[in-house]
């Protein structure tokens, strides 16, 4: 779900990229101003007949930032013939409304799980014509179907992960306490204030102080909202920035010292660093998100045929290595893991073996509403 999202190709974990959002070739919370919306296609963006491999036009892709290998576009260009043109977003809550509003142009999105079975209830996604996805075959059935997608009828799994902390040891020091309080815990992090950030995002950072409570990320009660809220607006003086994008890169930069983001850039960023030794990533002991981001296609795709063969070819078994290889997020692909760097699969960052205290942020319906106005109330 997230901005999860790297760099450079088929580099190994302890030189390489996660499995998150990656690869922009611009970054935009808005659709492009040359994006040909009302450009006709040779399919229709609804109920076109789509074959295995056809293109029916240059596909634009609209992205989580750096959550694609390079590499891979380039491949998918020179296979079809065809120009990836990409845009990115920092949260589900940007995107939806510019695709839900209609006309965005993209053919291909990639929102996170919860934010799926929203866009399949307001009808903002279009069905996926299986028939032309031979490669749906490679997920693992815990991924497909999922449960934002129970009849596996909208969306193809992109990637997996968890939200944490990324730390600077050589501040918190080794023995640091993993705890979501070293964010909202006034004593713990009084030696940091100004020196952390928080995702922008309202589910995940709202979900963080949920977590932190006790309570769970999903929760419709008002009083529980309340008090994260209040967790959160009373963070703020100690916050340096709400950001989904450079967390990994403030951290080991030495600008912050603890950094709200998902597995995959962090894991990314803290290889990169000098000193990796000195920086370490973890879910806090409360419990964190587990997500998953997918492929989709906007109700209006101008470009739907190509819209499935990319993601036909993103889930075949190499291709899904290489991206998991790349920007080191967990691959639903279950094809791709003999293809996978043994150091990625047995890193617990990428792949955590318990998975007991992490919970998938679900649609609450028209509670939604409330995580975005808490969070901006408390961002003041």
């Amino acid at each position: 779900m997230k901005s999860m999202k790297f760099r450079l190709a088929g580099v190994a974990v302890t030189g390489a990229i996660l499995l998150a959002s990656c690869g922009g070739d611009s970054s935009s919370d808005d659709a492009a101003a040359d994006e040909p919306a009302a450009e006709e296609s040779t399919s229709e963006a609804t109920g076109a007949d789509c074959a295995v491999d056809q293109v029916d036009g240059d596909l634009y892709l609209y992205n989580w930032s750096e959550y694609i290998d390079p590499d891979l576009k380039t491949a998918f260009e020179e296979q079809y013939g065809v120009a990836v043109i990409e845009d990115n977003y920092d949260s589900n809550e940007a995107m939806q409304p510019i695709v839900a509003a209609g006309n965005s142009g993209y053919d291909v999105i990639v929102p996170s799980d919860y934010m799926v079975s929203i866009m399949i209830e307001e009808g903002s996604l279009q069905a996926l014509q299986l028939d032309a996805i031979p490669n749906m075959a490679n997920l693992d059935p815990v991924f497909y179907p999922a449960p934002y997608d129970p009849t596996g009828a909208y969306t193809a799994a992109y990637q997996w992960g968890t939200t944490g902390l990324g730390v600077d040891l050589t501040v918190l020091g080794e023995d640091t306490p993993r705890t979501w309080g070293l964010v909202f815990d006034p004593e713990l992090s009084a030696n940091f204030g100004g020196n952390i950030t928080l995702l922008n995002d309202p589910r995940e950072t709202i979900g963080a102080a949920l977590k932190y409570l006790g309570y769970s990320l999903n929760t419709t009660s008002i009083e529980e909202l309340d008090e994260a809220k209040a967790l959160v607006a009373d963070a703020v003086a100690r916050i340096a920035a709400f950001d989904s994008d450079q967390y990994d890169e403030l951290l080991v930069s030495g600008q912050t010292q603890i950094a709200h983001g998902f597995s995959g850039n962090m894991l990314y960023g803290i290889d990169e660093a000098e000193n990796p030794d000195d920086y370490t990533y973890f879910v806090p002991d409360e419990g964190g998100t587990i997500w998953t981001d997918n492929m989709a296609l906007p109700f209006d795709a101008p470009h739907p045929c190509t819209a499935h063969t990319f993601i036909n070819f993103i889930l075949d078994a190499e291709n899904g290595a290489a991206l998991t290889n790349w920007n080191l997020y967990g691959s639903p692909n279950a094809a791709s893991e003999p293809f996978i760097d043994a150091e990625v699969l047995e890193n617990e960052i990428v792949y955590p073996a318990d998975r007991s205290k992490l919970e998938f942020i679900t649609n609450t319906g028209d509670f939604e509403t409330n995580f975005s106005d808490a969070f901006s109330e408390a961002k003041g």
